[in-house]
């Protein structure tokens, strides 16, 4: 038995599994990103974003770890003495542990994600290059990607800019975010907010769709910073040169992220596959990234239960070290290759440097 909320796998699951790994570190390598390795324990934190829902463990000198619950905010702790001026890319790739999940919602307690962060870059042309990743993440994948881009700061700075009390404004934000509009406006009901404020309070659960919402929200009376990150998410868009779906309402964790947020789905699959965004200010002073989530995008892709078998079923080690460099071979054990090459689908059958089809 196993805990509830982990999993164990079998092949061809634990094949495909690594491959796609492959693919995504190999795709990120290629676009500079070189890969760290970080721990699975660290000192706990109470401030961390998860620290109440990390696995907390005690050593024997009584210090209090943690398993390590996201890559983020770890690989910034870690970094950041040893990050010199410019820029950086790096990747990782690995396990979380986290105590609360639902299993059945796609949310495992043990789960692996691949991700990657750019450091010491900011504006348009940063934020075009981490989601063209994003995108060519997906593609690397075999997974058609549907990105919904969100600007959390635009409404952080229309909320700084209403004049509610603080409690008050996270409270707007969770309803921007949920959409719920009679509670957003029983909320501005209750408090004396300025009526360009409130306009735009009010319009932002709706700013959801293409390239029109820009459009409608520019016409709404924005404070300087929040045009300004409006300006930004445009230019971004034209450096990216593809279509994504935009939620001005999107306003999740808006006190962390200073630009733009970002999730991506694929059709048929209801769960968000990856998700980032720009955070300057938060860990690092210039930072962008995104992770993906493996057991996501397998459970997507429905790839194929049973493990298929080889190509070459080889007689001899000869065989077996003469065609294994270009094909998928496996060596005999047994008395009637034939029957067992027929039995599991084999084409061909190999004896020394000799390769013929199974009739």
């Amino acid at each position: 038995m196993i805990p509830e909320g982990t999993r164990f796998l079998l092949p061809p699951e634990a094949r495909l599994k690594a491959e796609l790994m492959g693919r995504l570190r190999e795709l990120f390598l290629r676009h500079g990103y070189e890969p760290v390795e970080l721990p699975a324990l660290e000192s706990y934190d109470p401030l961390h974003p998860l620290a109440e829902r990390a696995f907390k463990l005690v050593d024997k000198t009584g210090e209090v770890l943690a398993l390590r619950s996201e890559f983020t905010t770890l690989l910034a702790k870690l970094l950041k003495p040893h990050l010199g001026e410019g820029i950086h890319r790096f990747q990782y790739a690995g396990a979380l542990w986290l105590r609360e999940a639902d299993a059945e919602l796609g949310r495992f307690r043990e789960y692996t994600q691949v991700g990657l962060e750019l450091i010491g870059a900011t504006g348009p042309l940063a934020d075009a290059e981490v989601l063209h990743l994003a995108f060519a993440a997906l593609e690397a994948l075999g997974l058609e990607g549907v990105v919904e881009v969100g600007l959390p700061s635009l409404v952080g700075e229309v909320l700084k800019a209403s004049g509610l009390p603080e409690e008050e404004q996270k409270k707007a934000q969770q309803a921007i975010h949920r959409k719920n509009l009679p509670e957003l406006e029983d909320l501005l009901g209750r408090h004396p907010v300025p009526e360009e404020a409130r306009k735009t309070l009010l319009a932002l659960p709706d700013l959801y769709g293409e390239r029109e919402v820009l459009e409608e929200a520019k016409r709404l009376p924005l404070p300087h910073r929040a045009r300004k990150a409006l300006e930004d998410l445009e230019r971004t868009l034209e450096l990216l040169e593809r279509p994504v779906l935009l939620d001005l309402g999107m306003a999740r964790r808006y006190e962390y992220y200073s630009g733009i947020f970002f999730r991506a789905y694929t059709p048929g699959f209801g769960l968000p596959l990856l998700g980032g965004g720009r955070y300057d200010g938060a860990l690092l002073p210039q930072a962008a990234g995104f992770a993906l989530g493996v057991e996501r995008a397998l459970e997507a892709l429905r790839l194929p239960k049973k493990e298929e078998g080889p190509e070459v079923l080889a007689l001899d080690l000869k065989a077996l070290r003469r065609f294994a460099g270009e094909r998928r071979v496996e060596l005999f054990h047994g008395e009637d290759p034939l029957d067992y090459a027929r039995r599991r689908g084999i084409p061909y059958l190999a004896q020394g440097e000799r390769l013929w089809r199974v009739e």
